[in-house]
Order: C-alpha cells, then sequence, then structure tokens
C-alpha cells in the first residue's frame, strides 16, 4: 500500500470495472454452456467470478488496497473508522 495516490484511484476504477466485465462475462458464459439448466449456470457463475475476483484481488491488492470497489474506496473519507490519505482524494 505504497503506491502513490493516483495509481491507487486508478487501481480501484480499473477493479471496478474489471469486476463488472468478470461478472457480465461468467453470467453469459454460464447460459451459454448451461444448456438451460438454471444450477449448473450458478455453478459456473459462480466459479467464474470467485476465480476473477481472486486474480483481481491478487494483481491489484497491494496497489489499491484489495478494496476491488471505487465506491468502497470513495467512502472511506465519511467512515469515522478508516479515513486515509488515499480515500480523501477521491472525496
Amino acid at each position: 500500500m505504497n503506491a502513490p495516490v493516483p495509481q491507487r484511484i486508478v487501481a480501484e476504477f480499473a477493479g471496478t470495472a474489471l469486476l463488472l466485465v468478470i461478472v457480465v462475462g461468467s453470467g453469459i458464459m454460464g447460459e451459454n454452456l448451461a444448456g438451460g439448466n438454471a444450477a449448473i449456470a450458478l455453478l459456473a457463475n459462480s466459479i467464474a467470478t470467485g476465480a476473477g475476483l481472486y486474480v483481481l484481488i491478487t494483481v491489484l491488492g497491494p496497489i489499491s488496497g484489495a478494496q476491488a470497489s471505487s465506491r468502497w474506496g470513495c467512502s472511506l473519507p465519511i467512515s469515522p473508522h478508516k479515513a486515509s490519505a488515499g480515500s480523501l482524494a477521491c472525496g
């Protein structure tokens, strides 16, 4: 978490955008692979989303603090428990 503030902000927004792509893509993949079976679609969607989230946190975690959501990172200044200089740049 020693990255400069602008780099952490970019990592937060990139993590959020990539998470959106992963969730939508895994939903489409699950529907295509399931052949109408909702349980298989849900299982495929869950596994793909979990794997994608793991990769995002592993790659972007050291830069952004592993919140993987710009809304969460930008809400930290109003939280009395965890305000940091990096989150103050969002607000």
